[in-house]
């Protein structure tokens, strides 16, 4: 019996194309083998197996590797405060601007004042701003990237630039004769005519 069994485990190992024979020896015994060495030897047709080809689970697709992100929680101006008034007789002016986190490489800020590009685009928060003139301005500062796309932009806030006028300065302190010409208040051609001296004329 055991023989038996043992032969039946190694017919599951056989490839399934392979011939199969059995016969009784000389012993009684029943042998199966894949070779007929006796006449009475009877060929055993094997059904098909019903084995699978193992399963092999479908690769993940594979995600290109995303860049940390770019994102920057806060954008502002710092100097001037939205609606400050700055009194300066030049008309000089310091930005000052803020970003959280700092720029990222390849990030420059931009200053924008009345909608069009003021200072010097660049890494620099702090932009100086000359002979701008009196009266009320809007600011706005941009994070732009290397191809001048917009990262990020804040709203337009205003500021007030007072300044006295030539006028103002005509009255505080006016012109002299040396004056015409070396101060700005007073030009040249605002300079009175001068005087000329008529000779005097003996009565006969």
């Amino acid at each position: 019996m055991r023989t038996l069994l043992l032969c039946c485990l190694l017919l599951l190992g056989l490839p399934v194309a392979a011939q199969v024979y059995t016969y009784i020896d000389a012993e009684g015994n029943r042998v199966f083998t894949d070779k007929p060495k006796s006449g009475d030897a009877q060929r055993i047709e094997l059904n098909p197996g019903n084995s699978m080809p193992a399963l092999v689970p479908p690769a993940a697709p594979s995600t290109p590797a995303t860049q940390p992100s770019q994102h920057y929680q806060v954008l502002r101006i710092l100097v001037p405060q939205p609606d400050a008034t700055v009194r300066d007789n030049a008309g000089n002016l310091i930005v000052s601007v803020n970003s959280e986190p700092a720029l990222f490489p390849g990030h420059r800020y931009r200053l924008l004042m009345d909608g069009s590009e003021v200072g010097q685009v660049g890494r620099s928060p702090v932009f100086p701003l000359e002979n701008i003139d009196r009266g009320t301005h809007q600011l706005a500062v941009e994070i732009i990237d290397q191809q001048g796309r917009i990262i990020e932009r804040t709203p337009s806030q205003p500021f007030h630039l007072q300044r006295i006028s030539l006028a103002q300065k005509r009255r505080v302190n006016p012109c002299q004769k040396g004056d015409y010409g070396v101060r700005p208040e007073c030009p040249l051609e605002d300079k009175p005519a001068e005087k000329k001296d008529i000779p005097l004329i003996p009565f006969i």
